[in-house]
């Protein structure tokens, strides 16, 4: 009976000490979370999906929370809640937000079967990243979209697909929160972040390739040949050529589409525009110009006056 009491004794002792050690570290080592974190969090809308640049929506938080005792959320966005999201976020840590320009996402490949014929056939395994590291794969374009759908694959919010008619990837802009997935989920940097532009209207380039124009032009009949016919187009300087690629900066870009038409490949696109209204045709002017209508009777009065009157040989004018 003795042995029990001192067992019990001895384990309640180890039990009370290992309590108190363990009450002071969590004092002394305690990590203090401030608890707008928590508050900013339930804001989020969960996703964790990166775009804005964090692991996750935790990390997004502890960030805007920091930035507010910086004095200033400047270049932190939420890209899936969108102006509303952070408008909340904004008024509980009490700053002022400058609304960002809605962005989208856009694919620059429009080399579909027909203008970018195959020139082999592949038979690894189906994923855009392997079949870069392959090379240009199954056509001569090594700049072109693949059309395996690792971009499909990383958006959340089923905004992408794969056109099984030309094999590009498309956006469907009403369901895309730009939030980038699909950008970093492209090897070849074909998908980017646009902005959106007013009711949904913007242009873009839409070729990455960067080969010399005859190259390019032999791999994909609507690639960007880097002519500068565009560059010399633009009054607003919006359009630069480097790396024989034109570039459309989308803050620059006034929407005048003057740079489409000059395009000789129609690589330029431009989306969400109406259509342009059709030139009535001009009717045909079978009336016989005023001038000429007046002339004509004059001419006409004039000749039986010649017709009446003719010459003698001393070149005395007689009636006829």
């Amino acid at each position: 009976m003795d042995f029990i009491l001192i067992a019990v004794i001895v384990l309640g002792t180890i039990g009370l000490v290992a309590a108190l050690v363990l009450y002071v570290c969590s004092k002394k080592f305690a990590v203090y979370e401030d608890p707008r974190i928590a508050g900013v969090n339930e804001l989020l809308p969960g996703a964790n999906c990166g775009g804005c640049g964090f692991a996750g929506c935790g990390g997004m938080a502890d960030a805007l929370v920091k930035g507010a005792d910086a004095g200033s959320l400047e270049g932190l966005t939420c890209p899936v809640g969108g102006a509303d999201v952070m408008g909340k976020v904004a008024d509980l840590l009490g700053m002022a937000i400058a609304n960002g320009e809605p962005q989208v996402a856009v694919v620059r490949c429009q080399g579909s079967c027909e203008f970018r014929p195959k020139v082999a056939e592949y038979g690894g395994l189906r994923t855009c990243a392997v079949m870069h590291a392959c090379g240009a794969c199954e056509t001569g374009c090594g700049f072109g979209c693949l059309g395996c759908g690792d971009c499909v694959a990383a958006c959340q919010f089923d905004a992408i697909r794969i056109n099984p008619e030309t094999g590009l990837a498309e956006v469907d802009e009403e369901k895309c929160v730009a939030c980038g997935a699909c950008v970093k989920a492209c090897p070849r940097h074909i998908v980017e972040l646009r902005k959106k532009g007013p009711k949904g209207r913007r242009i873009y380039v839409s070729c990455v390739n960067r080969d010399k124009g005859a190259v390019s032009m032999k791999a994909c009949k609507v690639s960007c040949i880097g002519c500068s016919k565009c560059e010399k187009e633009c009054a607003f300087g919006a359009i630069t050529v480097e790396g024989n690629l034109s570039y459309i900066d989308p803050q620059k870009c006034r929407l005048c589409r003057k740079c489409e038409k000059a395009c000789p490949t129609h690589a330029i696109v431009a989306v969400n525009f109406p259509a342009p209204k059709p030139q009535p045709e001009a009717p045909a002017n079978t009336e016989k110009p005023a001038a000429s209508a007046v002339a004509e009777p004059q001419a006409q009065a004039a000749a039986p006056a010649s017709a009446a009157t003719t010459t003698n040989e001393e070149g005395k004018e007689t009636n006829a």
